[in-house]
C-alpha cells in the first residue's frame, strides 16, 4: 500500500491565549500543498519475522526507527485491532522543524491507510481520536481540506479558500526553530479581527491584516528568515509568509514565480496550488 502524505502551510496564526494544561490556544488557517511524502507498508509472513519493522530514507530524521510518529500510529491502532505485521518505509522530502506539518501528515496517512487497506470501518471521527495522541496538527490531515484552526489548532471550522490558479514559492533555510523560540516573546492577546473573516479579502490585502504572531520573536534570533520574506514580496509575491512556528517561508503568487539564485541550496519547493 502507497499513500502520499502532503504537507501544509499556516496562512495567519494568532497565539490567543494560555491554557490550563501548559499549551496555547491558537487561530490559524491550516491549507494543503502538493509537498509530499511517500509511505509504503506491506505486509510480513509471519515465518519471516516476529515483529514489524519501519525503515525511513530520504531527509535524515535523527531518530530511532521504532519511535517514529508513523510506527507510532501504527502501535497505537494496532492495540485495538488485529492487525498483522507490517513492513514500513517513509520516504522523507518535507523537511521537519518547518512548520510545515510533514511528521503530522504521516501519521495521520498512516491511520487512514490502514483504515481503508484492513477495512476496519474507522469514520473521520474516530481517526480524529486517534490522532489526538499523537500530535494537535494530525487531525487536520484526516479530512486534509482548508480550515480555520482554533483551541491548540485541533479545533476546525470549514472554510471557503480557493488558492487554484495562484503559485507557492517556499523556501526552508538550514535553520531549526524550537517551540521554546518560537514561544519567547510572545504575549497572547485575543485578536482584534477575526481571521476567518480576513481570509475573505482579496490575496493582495492579507499582507496588510493577516499575520503570523510567531515571526515577531523567530525573526529577531534568525533575522535571515526575515530577508526571505523581504526577498519573496520583491520577486512579486502578493502575500508572504512564516508557516507555523518556522522555519519555511512562503510566497503567494499570480504567475509562476522565479526561485532567487541566492536561494538555490536551500530546500526550495514551488508549484501551482
Amino acid at each position: 500500500m502507497i499513500s502520499f502524505p502532503n504537507a501544509k502551510i499556516n496562512i495567519g496564526l494568532n497565539v490567543v491565549s494560555k491554557r490550563d494544561d501548559g499549551f496555547h490556544n491558537i487561530e490559524t488557517i491550516f491549507y494543503p500543498v502538493k509537498l509530499y511524502d511517500i509511505l509504503e507498508f506491506v505486509e510480513i509472513d509471519k515465518s519471516i519475522s516476529t515483529k514489524s519493522k519501519f525503515l525511513q530514507t530520504g531527509i535524515e530524521l535523527g531518530i530511532e526507527n521504532d519511535i517514529n510518529i508513523c510506527f507510532k500510529a501504527y502501535s497505537l491502532i494496532a492495540n485495538d485491532f488485529s492487525l498483522p505485521l507490517l513492513n514500513i518505509h517513509l520516504h522523507k522530502i518535507i523537511p521537519f522543524g518547518a512548520g510545515l506539518g510533514g511528521g503530522s501528515s504521516d501519521a495521520a496517512f498512516m491511520l487512514k491507510e490502514i483504515n481503508n487497506f484492513f477495512n476496519l470501518n474507522l469514520s473521520s471521527y474516530e481517526l480524529i481520536n486517534y490522532t489526538s495522541k499523537l500530535g494537535s496538527d494530525c487531525a487536520f490531515f484526516i479530512n486534509n481540506k482548508p480550515v480555520f484552526a482554533f483551541e491548540k489548532g485541533d479545533k476546525f471550522k470549514s472554510i471557503e479558500l480557493n488558492l487554484e490558479g495562484y503559485y507557492i514559492l517556499l523556501i526552508k533555510p538550514d535553520i531549526f526553530v524550537s517551540t521554546a523560540d518560537a514561544y519567547s516573546g510572545i504575549k497572547a492577546k485575543n485578536s482584534e479581527n477575526e481571521l476567518i473573516e480576513l481570509i475573505k479579502k482579496p490575496i493582495a490585502d492579507w499582507k496588510n491584516y493577516i499575520f503570523n504572531d510567531f515571526e515577531i520573536p523567530v525573526f529577531k534570533k534568525f533575522p535571515e528568515l526575515k530577508a526571505i520574506k523581504d526577498d519573496l514580496y520583491k520577486s512579486g509575491a502578493i502575500y508572504a509568509s512564516m508557516s507555523g512556528s518556522g522555519s519555511s517561508i512562503f510566497g503567494i503568487f499570480d504567475k509562476k514565480p522565479e526561485i532567487p539564485e541566492k536561494y538555490q541550496e536551500y530546500f526550495v519547493y514551488t508549484d501551482e496550488f
